[in-house]
Parts: structure tokens; sequence; C-alpha cells
């Protein structure tokens, strides 16, 4: 692993490493030593370099939402009345369970969240309850998925 211009160059054994635990998190280390064909230790030293470097951010379980009774997943859009209530906005926000991801972003929106709900109902309270409620609020465009076709992260 080399850092050039602050991005990480990783070679071949690293992202066999990195390969292997992205399909599989619980994989055992001595598992892929073997595969690769370097030791153990020398898994865990690489493992150490590269979250030390920032690739690495962590690692985590996957809650499969629906066994939890959430079958909605759905896209809002928020125009806010001026952009400086883009910080008070977010922070309200992050106090909503249901909002899994916010972006700020380009065009029409001051800000883009996903958000997970049980049903359509739930996700009607949300909107009108937590959401629009935040002041600086102004509107929003709500985009319900249907399906899920792609989910993954980027390729090494």
């Amino acid at each position: 692993m080399k850092i050039i211009n602050e991005v990480v160059e990783i070679d071949g054994i690293d992202k066999e490493i990195l390969r292997s635990l992205m399909s599989d998190a619980r994989k055992p280390i001595l598992e892929i030593a073997r595969k690769v064909g370097i030791s153990g230790a020398a898994i865990h030293q690489r493992l150490r370099k590269l979250e030390e470097s920032g690739l690495i951010a962590g690692s985590k379980f996957m809650l499969n939402p629906k066994v939890l009774g959430y079958s909605t997943m759905a896209f809002i859009g928020i125009y806010l009345d001026k952009a400086m209530r883009n910080p008070e906005a977010v922070n309200q926000l992050k106090e909503i369970p249901e909002v899994l991801e916010c972006h700020y972003t380009t065009g029409n929106w001051s800000i883009l969240i996903k958000m997970l709900c049980k049903d359509n109902e739930h996700l009607m309270y949300l909107l009108n309850q937590k959401v629009q409620t935040i002041e600086g609020v102004s509107r929003t465009e709500t985009f319900i998925s249907l399906n899920q076709q792609i989910d993954r992260q980027i390729q090494l």
C-alpha cells in the first residue's frame, strides 16, 4: 500500500484480502491467508495499515429492515427557503431515526434524504409531522422506491 497525493494505492494482495472481506466480513483471517499465500499475522498488519490509511472505514452487521417491519424506502428532496438554514435542518433530520442518509445537493433541492418507513402511512406521518415541520423547509418532493435493483460498493 502506498499513499500518493492523498490517494491510497493498494497492491494485488491487499485487493484479494479486501475482496474476500467485502464478500463476507466474517471470513476467517487464516482462510484468507491460505488463499493469498501469506501468514495470518501479515494479513492483520495489512488490515491495520489499510484502516490507518482511512481506506477501511469500519465493519458492520447489516440488518434486514423487512424483518423489522420496514418495507417502504423513500427518497425525499427538501427545498429550504434559505441556504443558510441547512445546518440546523440537518441537525433536526438527524433526530429522525428513519432518515438513513442526508445529502447536500446541487440542482433544485437543498437536501436529499433517504428514509426507511414501515409503510406509506408511516411515511406520510414522518413527512407531515417531522420533516415538513422543520423550520426553513418550504416544501418536499417524495419518490418511493418500488424495488432496489443494485446494491454494491465500489469495486477493486
